[in-house]
């Protein structure tokens, strides 16, 4: 009687694995393991010992070292595209200039906006492929992308078609939103009503029939958009098909997540501020709590966000850079992930989860990506570590050894 072999594109031995498959509570390890790919997709884990029979002829066998498999890492929270930069104002802030003052000389977002609208398509690319290639070169293989930095209907389709343009440019997943509630573009600052019905009216179905975004967010905070402004956009992004997020609590609790929540939203990010009403409201509509411990560091804050009571609620927590130049001018995961434990106090294990299995799940992608399991994205990640704890523990030393994107090796 003849036993049919597995026939593999490609199989992994002799590697440790993290599977993420634990909601964080544990790193899901598989240890002495083997991992085998077929049509971009995992078509076997588990314990070498208990390998099936294989096709070594059609197989291409990889011996991973002993090295850790970890899924490739998302980033689900970017401003990754806008023009120019802000170091003026991050040296004027060190030498004493207040943020009224610096706004008064034309800085703050209104200085990204004004760069934003004035650069091209192949400028915006341009600027921001580096800061892509920075995040891919460290095991990202799927981010969000943000609009944001246009604030009219012209600039916001160019942002998200050089979204789309970045996807082509490197073997990742971009996942797009629509930002167009960030901030007041001037030429509306005394008529915040009309820019809401421009942002509602015309940009939005805009967005809907050419596809540019899945996903609408708002900054809903006291210096963006109040809750009835919020509540518009949501409406129209409900009535257009589109998934919803906030940037909600990052500077005070005005119950954007609330808000968010009687819609269903997959996110709040930021999220320092948020009441334990917040938080039950987050649970009762399974949004994912995205922090952002890069502008918390930047922005030198104090507020932490309630880590303790989301863990006690079971709200799952994501990670990400919120790669922006204002607030955030980082593109380093790695740096997220000793942050997430250094100034938040996430364990490890928690830390890693916020940048696979969790940050799938703020982008809507947890059947696909986020953990390493039979039928899942082959988006897996090698690295040349003795446990996962280091990814969260060192930082400035890259030890990503090989990238797979669908299957197939990428770095």
């Amino acid at each position: 009687m003849t036993t049919t072999k597995q026939e593999w594109q490609t199989l992994w031995v002799n590697v440790n694995i993290a599977t993420m498959s634990d909601a964080g509570n544990s790193y899901g390890e598989i240890k002495a393991a083997a991992l085998a790919v077929a049509n971009g997709k995992i078509a076997w884990l588990g314990k070498q010992a208990d390998l099936p029979d294989f096709d070594d002829n059609k197989t291409q066998v990889i011996d991973g070292q002993g090295q850790w498999l970890t899924p490739g890492l998302i980033d689900c929270h970017t401003h990754l595209i806008y023009g120019g930069n802000r170091a003026n104002e991050f040296e004027m802030r060190l030498q004493g200039k207040s943020y009224q003052e610096i706004a008064e000389a034309g800085g703050g977002i209104v200085s990204t906006v004004k760069a934003t609208r004035e650069a091209s398509k192949d400028q915006l690319l341009a600027s921001a492929l580096p800061r892509l290639t920075a995040l891919h070169q460290q095991g990202v293989t799927t981010l969000e992308i943000k609009s944001g930095y246009g604030l009219d209907t012209e600039t916001e389709i160019k942002m998200l078609e050089v979204a789309g343009t970045l996807a082509e440019k490197l073997p990742v997943t971009i996942k797009r939103t629509f930002l167009g509630a960030h901030a007041l573009p001037v030429e509306y600052k005394d008529n915040p009503e009309a820019y809401v019905d421009l942002v509602c009216n015309e940009m939005m179905p805009l967005v809907a029939k050419r596809q540019l975004a899945d996903t609408v967010d708002v900054f809903c905070e006291n210096i963006g958009f109040n809750l009835s402004q919020t509540e518009r956009v949501f409406a129209s992004a409900q009535k257009h098909g589109l998934a919803i997020k906030v940037h909600a609590e990052q500077l005070s609790d005005l119950g954007g997540t609330e808000l968010a929540a009687k819609y269903s939203a997959k996110s709040s990010d930021h999220v320092e501020f948020l009441s334990n009403q917040g938080i039950a409201a987050m649970k009762q509509a399974d949004m994912t709590a995205v922090l952002l411990p890069g502008a918390f560091y930047f922005l030198r804050e104090t507020q932490l966000p309630p880590i303790t009571q989301l863990r006690e609620q079971g709200v799952a927590m994501a990670i990400a850079t919120d790669a922006n130049p204002g607030s955030s001018p980082i593109c380093s995961i790695q740096l997220m992930l000793n942050m997430a434990c250094t100034l938040f106090r996430l364990t490890p294990a928690e830390a890693l989860a916020g940048v696979t299995c969790h940050a799938a799940k703020a982008l809507d992608l947890s059947d696909k990506k986020g953990i390493l399991a039979v039928g899942y994205d082959a988006d897996i990640a090698q690295w040349n570590i003795t446990q996962p704890a280091e990814l969260c523990y060192q930082f400035g030393v890259n030890p990503l050894t090989s990238l797979i994107k669908a299957g197939k090796k990428v770095l």
